[in-house]
């Protein structure tokens, strides 16, 4: 049995001096949504084996901020070929997680999120809203093995819920 939490990044700013879009900081909420989700994470008692995450700034510091209210201590692993990445590039990236490897936070953007949780779900939302967390089971041994539309929702939690 495989766990996937699919989560987009906090919540960012446009008005920040960032060079670029990959650059941009989380702003006031983004920082008062993300410990906020690392708590209801905590209280759910959840814990990944790993956390893969973008590399842009936005979800490096969701990925850093969520690990930190969770007691996450392990490595996180983050990707530049994560940021903007389409359901298909998320797809490939989950297919190479090692099997052992039995809950997987994988922390990106939209719409790519949101397209990989209605191709992998009978479950369709219309935006995966900023910091929030789609739980997904697969009844499989391994990464590869996960299909589309054989995920089942566990929960779908996201900062309005709990303000």
């Amino acid at each position: 049995m495989k766990k996937l939490y699919i989560i987009r990044h906090a919540k960012s700013s446009w008005d920040s001096d960032a060079k670029s879009d990959f650059d941009r900081p989380l702003n006031k909420r983004g920082k008062r949504d993300a410990p906020l989700m690392g708590e209801v994470l905590k209280e759910l008692d959840v814990m990944p084996d790993l956390i893969l995450s973008s590399s842009a700034k936005r979800t490096t510091m969701t990925a850093l901020i969520l690990a930190e209210k969770i007691g996450y201590d392990e490595e996180i692993v983050f990707e530049d070929d994560l940021y903007l990445a389409s359901d298909s590039e998320i797809y490939d990236f989950i297919k190479r997680v090692d099997d052992s490897v039995e809950s997987l936070f994988l922390i990106a953007h939209n719409p790519g999120v949101t397209n990989f949780i209605n191709r992998f779900t009978d479950d369709y939302i219309s935006n995966l809203p900023t910091t929030g967390v789609f739980a997904i089971e697969f009844e499989v041994d391994r990464w590869q093995d996960i299909k589309p539309r054989r995920g089942k929702k566990l929960f779908f939690e996201y900062p309005k819920k709990h303000i």
